[in-house]
């Protein structure tokens, strides 16, 4: 075997990392984050109207895969609609919603509090 035929290889892959794909043609991925606080008042929006699920999340303070995640549980308590092939979140359904999560939220206990009223141990 000759040195020539060995760049062969290298000089070929090398070929392929110079290549740059064009910017039209590479992938756009889904922005995961939680998304800025909403722009619009909830309570100002009539009830029958629709959100998308950015702005769904946006009132809510989720990421849209949250809601995504929540849209595999038939059972969940937010409820969404398919409108072709988009799911629409009613503005009475977040707010119910709401209102369901305010009512089942815990008060915080401090750090050092416990069941049997005893207080912590300095």
């Amino acid at each position: 075997m000759s040195g020539k035929d060995a760049k062969v290889p290298i000089e070929a892959l090398e070929l392929l990392n110079s290549r740059k794909m064009p910017h039209a043609t590479k992938r756009r991925r889904k922005n995961r984050g939680m998304p800025p606080p909403a722009t619009f008042d909830i309570d100002a929006l009539p009830g029958s109207s629709n959100l998308t699920a950015l702005e769904a999340a946006a009132v809510i303070r989720r990421t849209p895969g949250a809601l995504e995640q929540w849209r595999r549980d038939p059972n969940h308590p937010l409820k969404w609609r398919y409108v072709d092939g988009r799911p629409l979140y009613r503005v009475d359904a977040v707010r119910d919603y709401l209102a369901k999560c305010d009512k089942t939220t815990k008060t915080p206990q401090p750090h050092n509090a416990r069941g049997d009223a005893r207080g912590a141990r300095p």
